[in-house]
């Protein structure tokens, strides 16, 4: 069967041939690069798995994605599960199985782990890049430039891994050592009892002062204590 492909901007997915039996449906998302959907379709080539439906547009939660709906002969299941683990794994892309039977009470995928969140958190991420165009940054190449660096290390963060830590500039510090002043004078009076009362452990244990920024892992080894 020739595979179809089909360029297009409407709002959702044509899924006409997806209702057919012994149909599976995947929706998955690149990075924009070349080669790399090559790459993808070599592997179900490798695996001798026939895809009959392909569609593509540009994804509209990461400008720097394609997102591509796929429709593909069911006759080998086991081969299209690691072909699966192996796009999640290997290749980074972010995999939906839409369905291997087009059943209508058919209960779609959903994460029942937080290891799974992984597998298509970045979709909904607000990534840094990203600024309205009456963001106070909006026009600040250097205040864009840091807040991508910072979306970077969440997009590419994996449940299980470290904390990535980060090396703050003075002027960060700076900022950092005034609004924390600030709001300890505050904290009194307009704290509930319950922050009055952690607070000075997240001092004590956290790194939680006037001249260093706390680190999200240190944060985090904490709460978990």
């Amino acid at each position: 069967k020739p595979t179809c492909f089909l360029f297009f901007q409407e709002s959702r997915y044509i899924e006409e041939s997806s209702n057919k039996d012994g149909v599976i449906s995947l929706i998955f998302s690149l990075k924009e690069e070349v080669g790399a959907l090559a790459k993808v379709l070599r592997t179900f080539e490798e695996k001798g798995i026939n895809l009959t439906h392909i569609e593509s547009r540009p994804s509209r939660l990461n400008k720097d994605e394609y997102e591509f709906f796929i429709n593909l002969e069911g006759k080998n299941v086991p081969a299209l599960d690691k072909i699966i683990k192996s796009l999640r794994s290997d290749i980074g892309a972010t995999v939906h199985e839409l369905s291997r039977t087009k059943k209508k009470d058919t209960v779609p995928w959903f994460p029942r782990s937080i290891e799974e969140l992984d597998r298509f958190a970045n979709q909904i991420l607000s990534y840094g890049a990203e600024l309205d165009a009456d963001h106070p940054g909006f026009k600040d190449p250097v205040y864009r430039a840091r807040r991508k660096e910072f979306a970077d290390i969440a997009y590419n963060y994996r449940h299980g891994q470290p904390i990535p830590r980060v090396t703050y500039t003075e002027e960060e510090k700076k900022t950092w050592g005034t609004v924390f002043r600030e709001l300890k004078t505050l904290y009194p009076t307009h704290a509930c009892y319950e922050h009055n009362h952690v607070f000075p452990l997240l001092e004590k244990y956290c790194g939680y002062r006037e001249d260093n920024i706390p680190q999200l892992e240190d944060i985090s080894k904490f709460l978990q204590s």
